[in-house]
């Protein structure tokens, strides 16, 4: 097993800080649809969060009013089972009305386990089958530069789906293409669905992997909103190589007894007791 990097230990005492009311009150948009729907991927939801909201509050180009305007920026949640960070997202945006959260995974609700496009404005890609975002995200970059558009493609994946070896024959494509549009980022939380990452199947050296393939590969705290906007806004879209995002993160961030626990992954239905507890991490964070 490697040796932590700076960015790693800075990452882990991430949860020592307290969450600005911004955070908070995203967190609270996912609890919503937790909270509705009874059941969902509560640690795989709130370690992504600060990064989908400097991508939606500060980066990407979009309209919710026109979902599809051609020259907007694209954003594919492969790690699709954490849906609710980005339906927080798109709610908050007012790409859906926010009480729709409540409905989540109901019966006639537009926001299912996994995200539908076609089926729920803002969303460009249906995904949850792991491994399949990155070739996605590839084919939109391509498209861009056929049809000499400006847009960018950012794709978030969990540490955990990157075992699938189609992750890596997409990044082998991405380098050769060089495509300077494409941005992938690792939510690195360091747990997927049963288990420690470094139990299951040790993952670095991330960040060398990834330049092995092409990339422009950086590492940042997940968490930090200050980092990861910089981060962004330094980013070289008119270079020669794709870029991956290292975000070291902590999964189940915003909800102590969650927080580093394999168990908090999913929920299939959340008992009275933990709903309470759940509301009032929320309401102290």
């Amino acid at each position: 097993m490697s040796q932590p990097s700076a960015i790693r230990q800075a990452a882990r005492q991430a949860e020592a800080r307290p969450l600005d009311n911004r955070s908070k009150h995203l967190r609270r948009l996912v609890m919503e649809g937790l909270l509705g729907g009874r059941r969902g991927h509560i640690g795989s939801s709130m370690s992504p969060i600060e990064i989908l909201r400097v991508l939606y509050d500060e980066v990407m180009r979009y309209d919710p009013a026109d979902p599809h305007q051609p020259e907007r920026d694209r954003f594919i949640l492969s790690k699709g089972h954490g849906c609710l960070a980005q339906y927080a997202l798109l709610a908050d945006k007012g790409f859906f009305p926010r009480e729709i959260l409540g409905t989540f995974c109901k019966r006639d609700s537009i926001l299912g386990g996994h995200p539908e496009a076609g089926k729920i404005p803002g969303v460009e890609a249906s995904t949850g089958a792991l491994g399949h975002g990155l070739s996605i995200g590839i084919g939109m970059a391509l498209a861009a530069r056929l049809q000499k558009r400006a847009s960018r493609v950012f794709v978030v994946m969990g540490d955990g789906e990157i075992n699938e070896g189609a992750v890596w024959e997409a990044a082998m494509s991405a380098g050769k293409h060089k495509l300077s549009n494409l941005v992938a980022i690792v939510d690195y939380n360091k747990i997927q669905s049963y288990s420690f990452t470094d139990e299951v199947q040790p993952l670095d050296p991330l960040p060398e992997k990834w330049a092995a393939f092409g990339f422009n590969a950086v590492e940042v705290d997940g968490h930090d909103v200050d980092a990861l906007s910089a981060l962004f806004k330094s980013l070289d879209f008119g270079g020669d190589k794709p870029t991956a995002i290292i975000a070291h993160t902590v999964k189940g961030r915003g909800v102590p007894f969650a927080e580093h626990q394999p168990s908090w992954h999913h929920k299939n239905k959340f008992t009275e007791d933990e709903v309470r507890a759940i509301k009032a991490a929320l309401e102290d964070a």
